[in-house]
């Protein structure tokens, strides 16, 4: 089990990153768009140096949503390894079979 307050971080960093997804994305067009003048596009960029590093989509960490476990992360069933083979192992994951030979 992952530590309670990692999992709080990457929860307050996904509401953060939906709340400011459309300034941010406002902003990349202006930076992105060569027939703006360079003032517009530098003020653009200053602005949005200036928003939350935690505003970014990429700063979210994919985790396993039984244990919090950020690695081995399966994004079909958002489990990690481990899990999806216990509740596989159970039969709690319809269409999945875990082999035996």
């Amino acid at each position: 089990m992952a530590k309670k307050s990692s999992i709080e971080k990457n929860n307050r960093r996904r509401k953060m990153a939906k709340q400011a997804r459309g300034r941010r994305d406002r902003l990349k067009a202006i930076i992105m768009d060569k027939t703006k003048p360079v003032e517009e596009r530098f003020a653009a960029s200053l602005k949005l140096a200036e928003m939350p590093r935690n505003a970014s989509q990429t700063r979210i960490r994919n985790r396993c949503e039984v244990t919090g476990r950020p690695r081995a992360f399966y994004r079909k069933h958002k489990l990690s390894r481990i899990a999806l083979r216990e509740l596989g192992s159970k039969g709690l994951i319809p269409g999945l079979v875990k082999s035996s030979w």
